[in-house]
């Protein structure tokens, strides 16, 4: 890869502008720099410290850069905050942001909430997946809220199998447009990927099976009719809740690709308050048996700012 230094980034580390350039994290550019794979003005830089002046020109090795995508491993990564809701020698409950990547996928390697936990649980590194290790389960990266992974492989069989029986209680709070008429309802329509759009679930008699029990807790109609829901999973599959809702006709707020993510037209400015940058869900509840003692466990989650907000935006 071969960059000329504008103004931008002059003055910039080299470290810096390696990370901003390659789309890495500065422990990968500062790696890519001391192994000797950078060069400034065609002379290797080992010194990630040193300043760029514009009209620099900056290659970094194609090669050793393929090399750390093609890995798709995900490395420790103590930049990446964690709230810790609960923690023992067995698994670790966290409450992720909205915006962080579970584990390293397609376009996303570095800056994850699975580096994140090797950082701080390096025992992880051996438990699971090789590609995602320690982790169980997984919340999209526009949502937020609890998720559980292992620290150790018996933990890991364990709360694996909870899942495979449907016995892990998982609780989501959900914003949509539109007024539902039922008080509590079950969506049941199987999942899968979606013929016209691959990246995308739908709906679809090709899919499996999916069951989401939903209850109102409470409408809204102005400045336009939405509904905050719980909803509980009974399956667990990619999109469900989001995918089950745009089914009937009530996709989640912030949700640009089963719904608009918009307003209805006309509201103008009094709909400022409902703009989101992400689906409008919260994984609140996680409860599950101890992998180890079998003891009842339990876990809630308060409703973030950016979700609180908008309700507060809502009559």
């Amino acid at each position: 890869m071969t960059e000329p230094i504008g103004e931008a980034l002059a003055g910039e580390r080299l470290d810096r502008a390696v990370s901003l350039l390659t789309q890495t994290s500065r422990a990968t550019a500062a790696e890519l720099v001391a192994a000797g794979a950078v060069r400034v003005n065609g002379a290797v830089r080992t010194d990630r410290a040193a300043r760029l002046a514009p009209g620099d020109e900056l290659v970094v090795a194609a090669e050793a850069l393929a090399e750390r995508h093609r890995a798709g491993e995900p490395r420790p990564e103590p930049d990446v905050e964690l709230e810790v809701i609960h923690e023992d020698p067995h698994f670790v409950v966290v409450d992720k942001p909205a915006g962080l990547v579970v584990h390293p996928g397609a376009g996303r390697i570095e800056g994850t909430l699975c580096g994140g936990l090797l950082a701080r649980y390096p025992e992880m590194v051996a438990v699971g997946e090789r590609t995602r290790p320690g982790i169980v389960h997984r919340l999209d990266a526009g949502t937020s809220g609890l998720l559980v992974a292992a620290r150790t492989a018996q933990a890991f069989e364990s709360l694996v199998a909870q899942l495979a029986e449907r016995t892990v209680r998982r609780g989501y709070e959900a914003i949509c447009w539109g007024v539902l008429d039922d008080d509590r309802g079950l969506i049941d329509a199987p999942v899968g990927r979606s013929g016209r759009r691959p990246v995308q679930m739908a709906v679809t008699e090709r899919g499996r099976p999916a069951r989401t029990f939903y209850e109102v807790r409470r409408r809204y109609h102005s400045p336009a009719p939405a509904s905050h829901l719980v909803c509980r999973l009974e399956t667990g599959r990619t999109h469900q809740i989001r995918v089950h809702l745009a089914a009937i006709g009530h996709p989640l707020l912030g949700d640009e690709v089963y719904g608009s993510g918009r307003p209805p037209p006309g509201l103008g400015a009094s709909a400022a308050p409902l703009q989101l940058g992400r689906p409008a869900l919260h994984a609140a509840q996680l409860g599950f048996s101890h992998p180890i003692s079998a003891r009842a466990m339990l876990f809630d989650s308060a409703l973030p700012a950016d979700l609180g907000a908008v309700l507060a935006g809502l009559s």
